[in-house]
């Protein structure tokens, strides 16, 4: 009897101890299914900006990733550009500097003074324009009714953004988007420039957005075009610039990669 009573409790021991372990594993699961679940902020957004998002793709498929990559195409070379999508760490690649942003500070790596810029002012700002109208989904943004756009005879509905103190390197910069009644995808975006006077700008400079290439279910940009701009007045074509091997993956890119590089790997540069 002692010993059917000790195998009953053996058993029972053995049972309870699987169904633990079992219990233990189906809540890693759930809690690691929790963690990736990237929540839906469509709603926290005007109506007619979640739709230009939802043209675009989504905001929700947008903040599942984490890398975005792009070369700037250019005559002496192309840039290449690699942002983590979290953080807006970023670095920037060319044959002539490496230049980079960790987090708290920009830094410039070349042999000759062929970069004259400004590494902190330089570091997102081909970033910011690629990644519209994504970008406009940051923390920390006001959106309001702008007047409408015309550019011959098509009128476009636009928004202003503008930032709260505090908010970046330039919280006074103000960005005004219109998008195609239709379609709703974005067509023209207007901004201004404050980050080296620290004023607010009346002065406007626009951008049109012409044509786009759909990547890993994202509708992003191929070509910019800058626009002569005045007084509301859209004129010509000023300058553009061309997008080509562009990347955006929800595989995380390492810190590291956005760390100024070691003096020995300078002279390799």
């Amino acid at each position: 009897m002692k010993k059917l009573t000790l195998l009953v409790f053996v058993v029972s021991s053995f049972i309870a101890c699987k169904q633990e372990t079992k219990s233990n594993k189906e809540s890693i699961v759930k809690e690691n299914a929790q963690e990736q679940t990237i929540p839906d902020r469509s709603k926290n957004f005007p109506k007619d900006i979640t739709a230009v998002f939802k043209a675009h793709g989504g905001i929700q498929k947008f903040d599942q990733m984490n890398t975005l990559t792009f070369e700037l195409s250019n005559p002496e070379g192309n840039e290449t550009h690699i942002t983590d999508l979290k953080t807006r760490h970023a670095r920037i690649e060319t044959n002539k500097f490496v230049l980079g942003f960790d987090g708290n500070d920009a830094w410039l790596v070349q042999d000759s003074a062929y970069f004259k810029g400004n590494p902190r002012f330089y570091h997102n700002l081909m970033f910011y324009f690629y990644a519209m109208p994504f970008v406009l989904g940051d923390d920390g943004i006001s959106y309001e009714k702008a007047d409408d756009l015309k550019v011959g005879e098509i009128v476009y509905p636009g928004y202003k953004i503008s930032y709260g103190d505090g908010v970046g390197d330039s919280p006074k910069d103000n960005y005004f988007i219109y998008f195609d009644k239709d379609s709703q995808q974005m067509k023209y975006l207007g901004y201004t420039v404050t980050f080296f006077s620290k004023e607010s700008s009346e002065k406007i400079s626009l951008i049109e957005y012409s044509d786009w290439d759909k990547v890993n279910g994202l509708l992003l940009p191929k070509t910019l075009k800058w626009r002569k701009y005045q007084d509301g007045v859209v004129g010509e074509v000023k300058s553009e610039r061309n997008f080509v091997n562009i990347t955006v993956s929800e595989e995380k890119t390492s810190s590291l990669l956005f760390k100024k590089p070691a003096e020995e790997i300078k002279k390799t540069l």
